[in-house]
């Protein structure tokens, strides 16, 4: 009888077999993440956008007298890549030893001020802006976008209460992050070379 046993034993083993390869390949293929599509410069200039409009509130937010530091950090964990890459910033009127901000904090204080960490801060982001804009005019179009990577040089033009019309020179580099957003992993502003 033990004899009838162990071939049934085989059969239903091989016949069981393809069905158990077939859910791993299945696990394995449905473990794949889906590619991606490619950033389109319409992304990029929305998040350019987002950058602009981003520096107006905190602006704004401190006019009014609001916590113009929380709206600070919700707008740099929107658009810089600190919590799951590294940032290369380096802001416009940041100078000596502390001028590059590779970490979420500085980039806070550069905003902000207030931080003793960064006791040359005022706050960029406090000085009033009532519009920001940008262009991309390095090249015909000012984008590059390279897979994950998007680059843009051009200017910003912040405009003061008083209407006054600053322009900044801009490179912003965009990675595509794990939840598909755009954010900054690099960001180098400064203002125009002037000889005189």
């Amino acid at each position: 009888m033990s004899t009838n046993v162990k071939p049934f034993r085989r059969v239903t083993f091989i016949a069981i077999l393809p069905l158990m390869m077939g859910l791993i390949i299945w696990t394995a293929i449905a473990a794949t993440p889906a590619p991606t599509a490619a950033i389109t410069e319409q992304q990029v200039n929305a998040a350019q956008q987002a950058w602009c409009d981003g520096l107006v509130n905190v602006a704004q937010t401190h006019a009014k007298g609001g916590d113009a530091k929380a709206v600070a950090a919700k707008m740099i964990d929107e658009l810089y890549d600190y919590a799951d890459g590294q940032v290369f910033f380096k802001p416009t009127l940041a100078f000596g030893p502390r001028s590059f901000r590779p970490t979420r904090e500085g980039a806070l204080a550069y905003f902000v001020g207030g931080n003793p960490n960064f006791p040359e801060d005022t706050g960029f982001a406090l000085k009033g802006w009532t519009k920001a804009r940008y262009d991309n005019n390095a090249a015909e179009n000012g984008i590059q976008i390279h897979g994950d990577i998007a680059i843009t040089m051009g200017n910003v033009y912040v405009t003061a209460p008083d209407g006054k019309e600053v322009m900044v020179d801009k490179t912003f580099v965009f990675r595509r992050c794990k939840d598909g957003s755009l954010r900054l992993c690099v960001h180098k502003s400064a203002l125009p070379f002037s000889p005189n």
